[in-house]
This record gives structure tokens, C-alpha cells and sequence, in this order.
């Protein structure tokens, strides 16, 4: 299987998970369409960051998933269509939840129709382990219940099923890959993971401020992600179905936090925020993939220990705080 020349699309391609699978889509040869969400700021988000080399291949536009007529001109011609645009701060969905509609199930809808029309060869369309909420079993595999516990997970249950519903009715090759709790470097503060690390490191923090630290996840280096959703977009997969892509391996969040603190060598206590814990009953208490199915037919499996792991994303912070980028780009407190 080669990506070799083959015109991909990436939406979302601006944000974590996305600048890394645009970066290894243009390593391998892709011809990618690069989509960023449209801002007044010149920015095209962590695409900036790439290496020039990497950039200089891509073609860059900006827009919206909500934009129906938008995307149907630039899913034209498109080989494969890896969706990856949503709304994903988990916070923000209690305030905002319209928003998530909008953005995660309308837009999904969007890409599906275009894919439709244009007869795509493929669409990968993310999904996300929220979607499975608490689990009742571990390991969970694609047949545990969804559980919209968050207006976010809500959200990508909807989008899953949009996804489902256009491979049976219209014959839309779609795959839903559905990763479990990634982390690595450019991820931002909203995940637990860099929340962290950032906090160990800044000098301007005197402390790091958690919340719950009893939760479960299953952690996979972003590397492995944007592997998985490669594998996806070309390998005899079954559409309309999800695959979970996961490590395997169970963590706790405070287990993840003794790590940090060894790895970065800080001393700082720790306390915790009360403002950070969600409510009682949207907590996801436990999460941990079952990847046999996606595995048996791809041959994929993480490779990157959750050691090697924080130590690659420690060093990226270390580095994005030696030169001030942090503060200046995102404006970050203390």
C-alpha cells in the first residue's frame, strides 16, 4: 500500500492529531489538501509549524466544515477524504452544545454528501473513545454501548451513526477509526497530558493544579494515531464500521503524573483544582482499548512506550518554553 502521488484531502489538518498525519501523508508521497479553519490571523495553525520542506507540498486552504458548497469543491477530485474537523473541548460542550451539533454532526454530513457526489474512494471519519463513555467492560471493543455522557461525545455519536448511515444507504466507503486518548507534542492544555508537563516545567508555576487523577485512559503517542489513520485510508477495512486504535495498556492519571514528575525532574506539589473536575455524573471513569479487530486486518499496533512517549513530549515543551513560545503565542496563565 502506497500513498505515492494519491490526492488526499485532511480536514482539520490545522490542529493536533491532524498536523501530524499531514506531515507523515506528505513523508509518504500524498499529494494533501491541507484544511484549516478560516481566522482573521493569517494562521493556518499548527501547520505553521512544520518543517518548510513539508509545507512547501502542501496545498493550504482555509474554511469550514459547515460550508456545505465549501467543501463540495474541495473534496472534488479527492482520493481519500480523512475527516478530523470538530469541535473536541469536552469543557466547552456544557456551555456551548449547539456549537458541537454544528460543527461535529452537520459538518460530518457535509463531507459525507460531498464524498457522495464526487464518488470518493474513501473517507476516514474520526470518532473518538469518548463515545463509548464509563466502561461497563474492559477491554472495550466496538460493540460496547455508546454513552453520550458529555455534549461532546453526544455529538460524535451522531456523526458516527451519519457516518454508519451513508455506507448502508448510499454505498459512502467510509471507515470510522475510533482513537483512544492521544497525546504527544503540539497537543494543547485542554487535554490532561500536556496540562501536566507544562505546569512541571514553567517556572512560573509553583505548583501543579489537577483534578480527578483516579480516571483510567489508555494513552497512545500521536505518531501511533496518525499511523493507524494511514492503515485506514488504504487497507481492506469494512465500511460503515468502527475500529478502535488504541495501546491496550491502562493508566491512571495519577500514575501518568508520578511519570511527568520523574521524567522532568520537578519537585512541585501537587493540589487539587476543583475547577478542573467534571460534573459527577459525565465523568468517564475508565477507558481501555480492545484493538484486536483493527490489528487482525491491518497488522497496526502502537510501538511507542508511554515512557519514550512523555520523554518526546517533555522535550518538545522544554523546548517551546526556552523560547518563550508558549506565553507569546498562547497567551497561557499562571
Amino acid at each position: 500500500m502506497s500513498y505515492n502521488g494519491k490526492k488526499v484531502l485532511v480536514t482539520g489538518a490545522d490542529g493536533f492529531i491532524g498536523s501530524h498525519l499531514t506531515e507523515a501523508l506528505v513523508r509518504n508521497g500524498a499529494d494533501v489538501t491541507a484544511l484549516a479553519l478560516y481566522n482573521s490571523f493569517d494562521s493556518h495553525g499548527w501547520l505553521d509549524d512544520l518543517p518548510d520542506k513539508i509545507r512547501s507540498q502542501l496545498k493550504l486552504v482555509r474554511g469550514d466544515v459547515r460550508d456545505s458548497a465549501f467543501l463540495n469543491r474541495i473534496v472534488r477530485g479527492q482520493a481519500v477524504v480523512f475527516h478530523l474537523a470538530a469541535l473536541i473541548a469536552i469543557p466547552y460542550s456544557y456551555a456551548a452544545a449547539q456549537s458541537y451539533v454544528e460543527t461535529n454532526i452537520l459538518g460530518t454530513v457535509n463531507v459525507l454528501e460531498a464524498a457522495r457526489q464526487w464518488e470518493t474512494e474513501r473517507v476516514v471519519h474520526t470518532s473518538t473513545s469518548e463515545v463509548y463513555g464509563t466502561a461497563q467492560t474492559m477491554p472495550i471493543s466496538e460493540t460496547h454501548p455508546l454513552q453520550g455522557q458529555s455534549p461532546y461525545s453526544a455529538s460524535k455519536i451522531g456523526a458516527d451513526m451519519m457516518a454508519e448511515s451513508y455506507a448502508r444507504s448510499f454505498d459512502v466507503p467510509v471507515v470510522i477509526m475510533r482513537p483512544f486518548n492521544t497525546y504527544g507534542p503540539r497537543q494543547s492544555e485542554r487535554a490532561i497530558v500536556p496540562t501536566i508537563i507544562r505546569q512541571a516545567l514553567d517556572p512560573n508555576c509553583p505548583a501543579i493544579m489537577v483534578g480527578d487523577t483516579s480516571p483510567i485512559r489508555d494513552l497512545t503517542f500521536v505518531e501511533d494515531t496518525a499511523a493507524a489513520f494511514q492503515t485506514a485510508g488504504l487497507a481492506g477495512l469494512e465500511f460503515g464500521h468502527a475500529y478502535n486504535a488504541g495501546s491496550q495498556r491502562a493508566v491512571t492519571i495519577s500514575d501518568v503524573l508520578d511519570l511527568v514528575l520523574e521524567l522532568s525532574g520537578s519537585k512541585k506539589p501537587v493540589h487539587r483544582d476543583e475547577r478542573r473536575l467534571r460534573p459527577q455524573n459525565s465523568e468517564v471513569r475508565a477507558l481501555l482499548a480492545d484493538s484486536s479487530r483493527f490489528e487482525g486486518e491491518t497488522g497496526w499496533q502502537a510501538q511507542t512506550s508511554l515512557r519514550d512517549g512523555l520523554e518526546r513530549t517533555i522535550a518538545w515543551w522544554r523546548a517551546r518554553l526556552s523560547e518563550g513560545r508558549v506565553r507569546r503565542e498562547m497567551g497561557y496563565m499562571t
